[in-house]
């Protein structure tokens, strides 16, 4: 029996239970706790953090497992123990609170707050000595001089507050190239063109940006641009960030040739970055591409896929090592030793292949495998076959992947997120429509219907999580946009209409539930629910979209299905209101300048109808054209974009700007020409 026992236990995040049986006095975050510290008048803190955390682990190890140090939290504070992951809205209220106190921001993240739950300090890794000299100190401040804590939580309460304020745009809205163009040039000053990326190390992948940038490119038929965009997703894919064995991408690369990751994965990545590499792979034909699409789902269906259909979180960065030490890669990194016990004569140019050199090598006797060329140069260059590479690279891939089984697995963080459900779901649908292959499709509509049946309530609302069949949390705004636009991508490749509906439902739920008048946004938290400290408007897109940009991606697609103006003018608005801020810093606006395109160039509304619908359908998506909605229909529909529009025995394709169409076609090629000339 476990010498502690605290409320965690209750709850059903493994981040949070994994701190069960802290000698510390946890709570998670509800009602019931935060009514306690009110009626104690004890100063809350409150952790952050997620599973796949290294450095959480390394504080809870310090600190939290320490009963020195628990006697100091249990004595002064009512302890709350957060998982980011399940409750992002508490986390963006006191992380826009860390920022402001300290300049930076991270996880762990560890707030204290008064009782009203309003932030006086903060910060995010600590060491124990740290630690307990800071709680004592603010301890001894709030017993002495509560006043001063008061003051200071006022004013940061206004600090915070003017975080997310949207001033509105009282100019007439004006979406025009030269202003695209002006933010790619101040943003390309960053460009990493030689290994790809943003900037300098750590590097994130940011899948949003390069959609952008690749249709930006493309559209604008920028080479430089578009090269870019082309260097890092195939630095990313050579790179070690990229489970050269397993498939599927890790959080961030600690340097900056995507080398050594933290070798954390995620499920929001992966899906976004499947959506990537198949865009990409439909616009070049790079095999490169269509090989880490492929790589990623197989990781994707044998670790991080529950049989429910629904998709899990995350892995941990750290893992056991032979001698049961818990070690950040331990279970992905190899040893020369290792390599050559499996691949025996095949060691030499495996280890030409993937860099078991001075280039690919990490710490510890341990390597990263990386990649420098390309395939063709590769098999040029040691004289062998393409065919005979690709078999030797396939029985590699089995081998070690069979050897590393035999390794302890890293900790699996297997709650289901309905937002990052739908971004993965998004993937698969991106997957199916560029590489046709079915088994993806009916992954996607196995997950799209998880999502109706466990996730929609009766009233038309979403929860946020699930876990051992049980839903707790209340539905944010990511959840709703993400959905909505992974069920209308769902619409355009099944043409099954439950799926676009379903989508509209959505959006106007967010109306009733999320949407801010005074703002024209939609805030994160819905009106229906208990309030944070402050209200918070996520509107900089970041490693995933801004809800808000992706709010306003969906109603500028449904006012385009629908035929619906409110929509088109809040999409619109939204968009306006934010330009200001866009020109400052390009890359947290990236989901945003996407939709701009949508006003700067033309878009399509594209309607197929007929019996041969589905085919023509199919013949579309082998082409990239990121400017364009389609709808469609094999017999009569009321949809207004397909009104009146069908003819017993032919299949006609409409090519449509502003529901203003041109004469109609038969044949796809014809339709493609008149969409991208």
């Amino acid at each position: 029996m476990p010498k502690y026992t605290n409320n965690l236990i209750h709850e059903t995040s493994p981040y949070l239970l994994q701190h069960a049986h802290n000698p510390v006095a946890w709570n998670a975050w509800n009602e019931e706790t935060l009514e306690a510290a009110k009626q104690s008048k004890k100063l809350l803190l409150i952790s952050v953090g997620y599973a796949a955390c290294h450095w959480c682990h390394v504080m809870e190890h310090e600190s939290f497992e320490d009963e020195e140090v628990a006697k100091v939290m249990n004595a002064h504070f009512v302890n709350i123990k957060v998982d980011r992951e399940e409750r992002p809205d508490v986390d963006q209220v006191y992380m826009n609170a860390v920022q402001i106190m300290t300049g930076s921001g991270g996880w762990p993240m560890n707030v204290i707050a008064l009782p009203d739950g309003r932030p006086v300090w903060g910060g995010t890794y600590f060491k124990k000595e740290q630690w307990v000299n800071a709680l004592e100190q603010i301890a001894a401040l709030y017993a002495k001089q509560p006043e001063k804590l008061e003051e200071y939580a006022t004013k940061l309460e206004q600090g915070m507050k003017a975080m997310d304020v949207i001033n509105i745009n009282t100019e007439t809205p004006d979406f025009d190239t030269p202003f695209v163009a002006s933010i790619i040039k101040e943003w390309s000053r960053y460009f990493d063109t030689n290994n790809g990326g943003i900037g300098n190390a750590p590097k994130f992948m940011m899948p949003n940006n390069y959609q952008f940038l690749m249709r930006y490119g493309y559209q604008y038929d920028n080479p430089k641009v578009s090269e870019f965009v082309n260097t890092t997703l195939t630095n990313m894919a050579y790179g070690g960030i990229y489970d050269q064995i397993g498939g599927g991408f890790s959080r961030y690369s600690v340097d900056d040739k995507w080398h050594v990751p933290h070798f954390e994965k995620m499920l929001y990545d992966n899906g976004q970055l499947v959506s990537l590499y198949s865009d990409a792979y439909a616009l070049t034909k790079n095999l490169l591409y269509k090989k880490v699409v492929i790589e990623t789902l197989e990781f994707i269906a044998r670790e991080l896929t529950d049989t429910s259909g629904g998709f899990y979180s995350s892995l941990d960065a750290d893992s056991l090592t032979e001698a049961g030490v818990l070690e950040e890669g331990a279970y992905y990194v190899w040893t020369k030793e290792a390599l050559k016990a499996v691949l025996a004569a095949d060691f030499e140019l495996f280890s030409e292949y993937y860099n078991v050199n001075g280039y690919g090598y990490w710490e510890h006797k341990n390597y990263v495998l990386i990649r420098k060329d390309s395939d063709q140069d590769f098999v040029s260059e040691h004289s062998i076959t393409m065919e005979t590479l690709q078999n030797k690279k396939s029985a590699w891939k089995s081998k070690l992947l069979k050897e590393r089984d035999k390794k302890e697995r890293p900790r699996l963080d297997d709650k289901i997120l309905t937002s990052w459900n739908a971004l993965m779901l998004k993937g698969y649908i991106d997957a199916y429509r560029v590489l046709g292959n079915d088994t993806y499709l009916e992954t996607a509509l196995k997950n799209a219907n998880f999502i109706i049946n466990n996730q929609l309530k009766e009233d038309g609302s979403l929860f946020h999580n699930y876990k051992n069949g049980k839903a707790s949390i209340s539905g944010f705004l990511e959840d709703y946009a993400t959905t909505a636009e992974a069920f209308i991508a769902l619409y355009e490749v099944t043409l099954d209409e439950q799926w676009l509906k379903t989508a509209k439902a959505l959006t106007d739920y967010t109306f009733d539930a999320f949407y801010n008048e005074s703002s024209q946004l939609f805030q994160f938290t819905s009106k229906k629910e208990q309030a944070l400290v402050v209200k918070t408007f996520e509107y900089r897109d970041n490693v995933i979209p801004a809800s808000n940009s992706i709010m306003a991606k969906t109603l500028f697609k449904l006012s385009h299905y629908f035929e619906n103006q409110y929509y088109y003018k809040v999409a619109t608005a939204m968009l306006h209101n934010v330009k200001p801020e866009m020109s400052k810093y390009g890359s947290a606006f990236s989901n945003w300048l996407d939709l701009m395109l949508n006003y700067t160039l033309p878009f399509y509304e594209v309607a197929i109808v007929g019996k041969d619908a589905m085919a023509k359908i199919s013949e579309l998506n082998t082409h990239y054209l990121p400017n364009k909605i389609v709808v469609g229909s094999r017999g009569e529909n009321e949809l207004p974009l397909l009104k009146n529009r069908f003819s017993e025995g032919k299949t006609f394709i409409y090519v449509c700007e502003n529901s203003a169409c041109k004469l109609p076609t038969t044949e796809t090629e014809e339709a493609i020409n008149i969409i991208t000339h």
